[in-house]
């Protein structure tokens, strides 16, 4: 099995297929590119457009095809033109998953504009953060998001906004949707380099607020490759190896359960699935027996998300009634897809199950396993799309054998080219065009890469990171917190939830309902801690004055939470 995908991966990648690689140079570094990428996002997007009347999003009754969305994207983007944005200038995108963020995108990326995606949980101090880092000079929100906004409105003077869906609470500066949309279909011509960002998302690193990672061009583009070629391999493997087509052939039918500004839901999913032609099903929000009707409704052949959403999927009592025969794949990332998982996926969804690894700072997958592959190595993400180099690294920056656990190194045309305003996080994550991913993980003897520890401070929450010190630095905003460890709680239906130990000061009293009351106004909900524990001792510390989290971690019950 592992030798035909040898020979899969080397005859999709020889010269002359498409998915011959080629060396390009970064910045002074040699690293590896699909060499049938599209030159940018403009490109792509406008090669999209012979899918014509196929549909391409729905959400609830409203449907657009292909054509319907090339015509608004280019009354979008000769909008935001004719309104005075250059390439280079930054947009923001504010809203839930409605299909106006993903029309919004395009016509940002096809006029050379980068398009910031907001955190659509974050609270108002939250976006003041985000706007005054990435100063964009339009935002695009919708009526919850306005909302939020209007309280910290005056720190944005400058910034137009844009209406989604909310025409009734829009200021007389603002601007209604549709005015937007009464624009000439007529797309502006702009020439864009490929190295120059597409995209600013937000992830959350070790310490402090957010940064702002800078998707280039090129390396969106060469994620759209790497997505299709990560399944494409292991289908050509198993086909090979049973005499027949494995698989997943025909319409592609998604059904869209992240967010949008994630790049699992943007990059890997939206993206790959216009250029195959495929239908984007957008959901109001995340509901298990929802989406079982819109995988009947809809016919949906994939639902990539949290692993959790796969879970809630399986055990809800209306997925046996319902018919789901449409269904190829189901999986996703962002989380660890547990063993236990896989095996349902195959025997009770009787489909194949896939997982993916990759970051923010990667632009999308770095790795992907499929079907019986994942199936037979259950703890492991797959291997390394070919145009990523790995390295397996100890403390001092030294490759570690094969087998051994060390920190995971990428290196590609699809790393990020760094972080926004942030030169020195840029230096200490990307060395020498190796980005440092904080995951501990080992490669197997077939190149197979298995992620088993973080050596960031983070928890993953359901495919959100929550940078522990963050949360941290709210807790000890609260008057008598002299000391807050937050660290991960194992959670089976969240992966991970968040966690902290406090110390108080010499006679306060402090409730837990009381921070996190106080935590709600500072921070999105899913960062606030559901387990908190106060000690009546100092944190413990090592040498260096750190705190001890995994001592904590092994020592606190959650039974003694409050």
């Amino acid at each position: 099995m592992y030798a035909e995908l040898a020979r899969a991966r080397a005859e999709l990648c020889a010269e002359g297929q498409a998915f011959e690689l080629k060396n390009v140079e970064i910045n002074g570094i040699t690293v590896r590119s699909w060499k049938n990428a599209a030159a940018n996002l403009r490109d792509f997007w406008l090669s999209t457009a012979g899918h014509g009347d196929a549909t391409y999003l729905v959400y609830d009754d409203e449907r657009w095809t292909y054509a319907e969305s090339h015509e608004q994207v280019s009354r979008i983007a000769r909008w935001l033109t004719d309104n005075g944005v250059k390439p280079g200038d930054r947009v923001a995108i504010a809203m839930r998953n409605y299909p106006e963020w993903l029309l919004s995108y395009w016509a940002i990326v096809s006029i050379g504009a980068v398009a910031v995606g907001v955190n659509a949980w974050w609270v108002p101090e939250e976006l003041a953060y985000g706007f005054n880092d990435s100063a964009p000079v339009i935002l695009i929100c919708d009526r919850e998001r306005l909302q939020r906004y209007n309280e910290i409105r005056n720190t944005c003077p400058t910034m137009t906004v844009v209406g989604v869906r909310c025409d009734d609470i829009l200021t007389e500066d603002d601007v209604p949707w549709s005015v937007v949309l009464q624009s000439a279909a007529d797309m502006p011509h702009v020439e864009i380099d490929t190295d120059t960002d597409a995209c600013i998302f937000y992830t959350s690193g070790t310490t402090g607020r957010p940064k702002g990672a800078q998707l280039t061009h090129r390396g969106c583009t060469n994620n759209i490759m790497s997505s299709l070629f990560g399944n494409l391999s292991q289908i050509q493997a198993l086909s090979s190896m049973e005499g027949k087509e494995f698989g997943t052939g025909g319409t592609q039918s998604v059904l869209l359960t992240t967010p949008l500004f994630h790049v699992t839901a943007n990059n890997v999913i939206a993206h790959t699935n216009s250029m195959l032609g495929g239908k984007l099903v957008f959901m109001y929000k995340w509901d298990a027996g929802e989406a079982l009707k819109l995988v009947e409704r809809e016919q949906i052949t994939a639902l990539s998300g949290v692993p959790v959403m796969s879970r809630e999927l399986l055990a809800h009592p209306d997925f046996e009634s319902t018919d789901t025969s449409s269904l190829k794949s189901l999986g996703g990332g962002g989380a660890p897809v547990h063993p236990d998982l896989v095996e349902k996926i195959g025997s009770k969804a009787k489909v194949a199950p896939a997982q993916g690894f990759g970051m923010t700072e990667t632009c999308g997958l770095a790795t992907g396993a499929f079907g019986p592959y994942l199936q037979d190595r259950p703890g492991s993400v797959g291997p390394a799309m070919p145009v990523f180099e790995i390295r397996i690294v100890d403390t001092d920056d030294q490759d570690v054998p094969s087998g051994e656990r060390g920190e995971v190194l990428l290196r590609s045309a699809q790393i990020i080219s760094g972080y926004l305003n942030r030169p020195e996080a840029t230096a200490e994550t990307i060395v020498s065009g190796w980005l440092h991913t904080g995951d501990i993980g080992y490669l197997d003897e077939d190149d197979f890469l298995y992620i088993v520890d973080r050596a960031k401070d983070m928890v993953l929450r359901g495919g959100e990171n929550i940078a522990s010190g963050e949360v941290e630095s709210v807790l000890y905003r609260y008057p008598g917190v002299t000391e807050a460890a937050v660290f991960s709680v194992p959670d089976e239906a969240m992966g991970e939830e968040v966690g902290v130990a406090i110390h108080l000061s010499e006679g306060a009293t402090v409730s837990a309902e009381a921070l996190r009351e106080f935590s709600r106004g500072l921070l999105a909900a899913y960062k606030i801690p559901r387990y908190i524990w106060f000690l009546d001792e100092p944190l413990p510390r090592n040498a260096s004055g750190k705190f001890l989290k995994k001592d904590l971690q092994a020592r606190l019950q959650l039974d003694t939470a409050a």
